[in-house]
Parts: structure tokens; sequence; C-alpha cells
């Protein structure tokens, strides 16, 4: 458990100085009153008498700052109040100081300070109650030790709790902290897998068409760099996009709106250009989706053509993305032309990213996703992405 300790307000050390003055004020009046209330009656010197209400009640006043020596000098005076005939109250100075001990102290400093104090306060009152001055039979001086201990015990077992719930509540903060940094870091990693995984397989395919056909069809070797040319400066642009929120430079341009739906034809004309002829079907209310959803659509649709592109191409592939008022729907279908997707499982299930990312994606918005072979030939993808922000499971 971790020690804690909190800046104190003026306030704070305001009641304390106000709770100091009137228990030093209240030993200062037991020192004046006399035996006709059938107790003891303090005989010493007046001045002797002002010392001790002094070294009990005003250490209350510095138990925020300095809590052990506060304590520790609050027992002393309340254990000579005790055995001088002073005290006719439980020790409320010396619970609030062992309150604030066990609050501010770590259990292997304040166990043993509050022991030290049930043992001091338990033989000042059994000897100054039936020893020095009988006042009480053995077994009422040992209810009084009993209410001292209820107090003493009592003030240091709240500060105790007070400091358990406070650990308790800086853990669950930290946990939170730590999750929302790993949100942050799998965020940019889904962003900058689709970017990246996109980008390069469509590089990859028209850089395998270039060196293809170089020597025999120079003008279509040519099509394809300048395809390679076009698509390394988009995705250049968008890593640019994805780095810029981990720098806090306000000097720099403004990096422009995250894809969205809009970008969508660009998607289906780049996997047209790697060999995927795409049937695109977008059906969106007119005003539009929230940005946070729309890129989640557009990475979706993104990764699953990246998919078709490296596992199936040339295939003929449907994309579908419609919205309503509740949900959006997306759904990518390809034939699988060329059979198998290029890996076991098809589509990057054995040993790829993409579809953890989409599903995560989703799952970060309540809604449902699922992907699979389908029975006539192909791979699909599906996802539902509720706008009314109830979340749902699969």
């Amino acid at each position: 458990m971790r020690l804690l300790r909190r800046p104190h307000g003026g306030h704070l050390l305001g009641l304390d100085l106000a709770a100091a003055l009137l228990i030093t004020a209240a030993y200062v009046g037991f020192v004046r009153m006399s035996d006709s209330d059938a107790q003891p009656a303090y005989t010493g010197p007046v001045w002797a008498g002002m010392l001790v209400a002094a070294v009990v009640g005003l250490p209350v006043a510095a138990r925020r700052r300095w809590p052990v020596p506060a304590a520790v000098t609050a027992l002393a005076g309340a254990a000579a109040a005790t055995l001088l005939d002073i005290t006719r109250e439980p020790y409320l100075a010396v619970g609030f100081t062992l309150y604030t001990v066990a609050l501010t102290e770590l259990p292997r400093r304040s166990v043993p300070l509050l022991a030290t104090a049930l043992a001091a306060s338990a033989v000042a009152v059994l000897t100054g109650e039936a020893l020095v001055t009988p006042a009480e039979t053995w077994s009422g001086a040992t209810g009084v030790a009993a209410t001292v201990w209820l107090v003493v015990g009592g003030g240091w077992a709240a500060g105790f709790a007070v400091r358990a719930r406070r650990a308790g509540e800086a853990d669950r903060a930290d946990r939170r902290t730590e999750r929302a940094l790993i949100d942050e870091r799998l965020r940019i990693a889904r962003e900058l897998h689709d970017i990246v995984s996109h980008s390069l397989s469509l590089i990859a395919v028209k850089a395998g068409v270039a060196g293809h056909v170089a020597q025999r069809r120079p003008e279509e070797a040519v099509g394809a760099l300048l395809v390679i040319e076009q698509t390394s400066r988009a995705a250049m642009t968008e890593m640019r996009r994805a780095l810029g929120v981990l720098r806090a430079d306000p000097a720099d341009p403004p990096l422009g709106p995250a894809p969205g739906i809009d970008a969508l034809p660009l998607l289906a004309d780049q996997a047209q250009q790697a060999g995927v002829e795409v049937d695109l079907t977008v059906r969106i209310p007119d005003e539009g989706l929230p940005a946070g959803i729309a890129l989640a659509v557009h990475r979706i649709v993104q990764e699953s053509l990246t998919n078709v592109v490296k596992h199936a191409a040339p295939a003929r592939c449907r994309v579908a993305v419609e919205a309503d008022l509740r949900e959006v729907r997306i759904d990518v279908t390809d034939d699988g032309r060329s059979g198998g997707h290029g890996l076991p499982g098809g589509h990057g299930l054995v040993g790829g990213h993409g579809l953890v990312g989409m599903r995560e994606r989703v799952t970060m918005y309540g809604g449902t996703f699922s992907a699979g072979p389908r029975s006539e030939g192909g791979f699909a993808v599906s996802a539902r992405l509720p706008q009314d922000g109830t979340r749902r499971t699969e």
C-alpha cells in the first residue's frame, strides 16, 4: 500500500487549530476545577497545569504536518494529565492525532504507535484512577480505560479505513490510466496496420506487374509505376496524419480530416488497379455519420479490400455500406476466384492481424462482427455498428 499524503488546505489547518485551542481551553478549565463533582481535583501549581493543557491540546494543530510527533506529544500530555487528576475526557486529542498517523503513515509505523498508545493510556488510567488518587474501583477504572481505548483505537481505525479507501481509488485510477495507454497504443497500431497493409499490398501487386511486363509492354509497366507512386504518396499522407496525434507542436500545419465515407470510392479504385473488380454501394443519411464511426467504416472496408487483393485477386468483390438512424451495416463479399485466398484459413485467418483489428474496431463501438468463407465460395466480412449508443454482443 502506498504512502498517501494529500496537500493540506488552509481551511483544514484552521479547523485543526480551532480544535487544538478548544481542547487546550478545556484542559485549562480542568486545571481550575474543584473536586465538588466527586472527581479528584488538580492540586499542583497552576503554571504546571497550564503546561500540561498545552501539551495535550496544541499538538492537534500540527497533526497534519508532523503526525507522529504530534501523536507522541499528545499521548504524553494526556497520560501526565491523568496521573495529575486533570483529565476528564477520553483522550480525544490522542484519537485525533492517531487518525492522522493511520491516514498518512505506513502500517509498519502506525501500528506500533497504536500499540504504544493503548498500553500507555491503560497504564495511566488504571494507575491514576485506582492507585494515585483512587476515584474508581479496579472494575470502574477498567471501564474508563476501555472507553479511552475505544476513542484511541477508533481514531486510528477510522484513519486506516480512509487510507485504504484512498489507496484503492489511486490503484483504480492507475489501472484506468494504464488501460487508456494500452487502448491508445492499440488504436495507433490498428491505424498503422491498416495504412501500411493496404498500401504495401497494392504496391507489391503493381511492382510484380511492372516487373513482369516491363520488356514486353513498357506502357503497362509505366502505368503500374504510376499507381505505385500515387499509392506511396497517399500512404505517406495517411502515415503523417496518424503519427501526428503523437506530436503536440502547434506550429505544425493542420493535417486535415481523417478519411471517411467520401474516401471509399478511392479504395475501390485502388483495389481495381490491383486486379479486383469492386461493386461499391453506399447508402447513408444526408447528414452523414459521426467522424469516429465514419473512420471505422473506412478502415473496415480498407482492410477487407486489402485481404481480397492479397488472397483472392483477381476476383470480384461487392462492398455494401448502408446506414440508418439505428446502425451502420458493412458487408464485403468476394467470389474467391483464386481459391483458398492464399492462406490455409483464407483472408488472413492464420497469422494475421487484419481481422483482429476489424473486430476490435467494431467491439469498441459495441457492434457485432463476423468473417469467414462462404458456402458458395469466396469470403465474407460483415460488421454492424450501432449509432444509438446501445452496446450489443454477438
